[in-house]
């Protein structure tokens, strides 16, 4: 995990707790997690937008968004970038197709 991705991942768990009148993370959460999950979706959905438009400058920038309440979500289940990146780590080497045919079916 990058030095960037931990100092916002510490950051967002700090606020949690703030004063939601001086915290957009603070006010986010005390939402709940359905608003928290609805930005992400709406994060998610901005950065297709851009994707399909070609538009390099946008997908950074709504990818950032993208991380950023992707963290929040983490942070509201207790929940880190360290445990997604153990997820990927056991995914290294398989491939997606044989991970996607050994999951549980529905």
């Amino acid at each position: 995990m990058t030095d960037t991705l931990a100092r916002l991942e510490a950051t967002i768990r700090a606020r949690r707790t703030a004063d939601p009148d001086s915290s957009y993370v603070a006010k986010l959460s005390a939402k709940g997690r359905a608003k928290i999950a609805q930005k992400l979706g709406e994060e998610a959905v901005e950065t297709v937008i851009a994707a399909m438009a070609n538009d390099r400058d946008g997908v950074t920038s709504e990818a950032a968004d993208l991380l950023f309440h992707l963290s929040v979500l983490l942070a509201d289940m207790d929940l880190s970038m360290q445990d997604v990146c153990a997820e990927l780590d056991r995914r290294e080497g398989v491939s997606g197709i044989a991970e996607k045919a050994a999951r549980p079916q529905e």
